[in-house]
């Protein structure tokens, strides 16, 4: 790819980790955000951190569109798993988003984007298959053993719907009640987390390709976690740093 690649982060240490791989960096403030621009295996990118919530990914999305020129956009973060087989360590490459906080009813069925006549939006199938792949490539080497160091199992790829909303979901009835209300629509999600669906939303009105990688550091519910700054510091970082550079080789 010889277009701009944007990499949105969710955290700050996955962000920090791939600024420092930039050849030719430069710092940019824009829009009351920090933008890092340079190459990465010789692929242009500009990185920056998405914010939190479906507003604040929705406009550092724009501004790396109509500021940078960003022709696609990778996101990568942590999520909550939804489905029973997604496991803490385990990675979701997204195949759809669907905003599992959108309710225009009565004038607009559940889940249902007004003005789009859908409820999904598909991510990039070509975009996300290679980033498929390069999660696949670092779960297969030394993804194990940073899951080890912090009493996990090997972790697993799996590739579906990913389901957002401006709402962290951290108690089990939550968890239980929002599955079932997806699946009841149809929708069967197989993490949630705060912004990814907004910048699907995004992409698609200028259409271009976007994917997405979610590490999950949970479970949705009130089940005990994992340490959350060492699984950010030994797994997302590490993720991120390990896969965000082979997807540029492989562009």
């Amino acid at each position: 790819m010889t277009t701009t690649l944007a990499i949105l982060s969710a955290l700050p240490e996955e962000q920090e980790g791939l600024v420092h791989m930039l050849q030719d960096q430069e710092r940019i403030a824009h829009a009351g955000r920090v933008f890092w621009r340079g190459t990465l295996h010789g692929q242009s990118v500009v990185c920056a951190l998405s914010g939190i919530g479906k507003v604040a990914a929705a406009t550092t999305a724009t501004a790396l569109i109509e500021r940078f020129g960003a022709q696609a956009i990778v996101f990568t973060g942590v999520a909550g798993a939804l489905a029973q087989p997604v496991k803490v360590g385990d990675v979701v490459v997204a195949s759809h988003y669907v905003q599992h906080d959108m309710d225009a009813s009565p004038l607009f069925p559940r889940f249902e984007l007004p003005g789009y006549g859908r409820s999904v939006l598909a991510c990039d199938a070509p975009l996300s298959q290679l980033l498929a792949q390069a999660t696949a490539e670092c779960l297969a080497g030394p993804a194990a053993g940073w899951a080890a160091s912090m009493g996990l199992q090997a972790p697993q790829l799996h590739q579906g719907l990913v389901a957002s909303g401006d709402r962290f979901v951290s108690g089990a009835a939550e968890s239980a009640a929002l599955r079932a209300s997806l699946q009841g629509a149809g929708h069967g999600a197989l993490a949630v987390e705060m912004e990814g669906a907004a910048i699907a939303q995004v992409c698609a009105d200028y259409g271009l390709a976007f994917a997405a990688m979610r590490s999950i550091s949970d479970k949705a519910d009130d089940t005990a976690h994992v340490d959350f700054p060492a699984f950010v510091q030994k797994i997302a970082r590490n993720y991120a740093c390990s896969i965000l550079p082979r997807l540029c080789e492989l562009l």
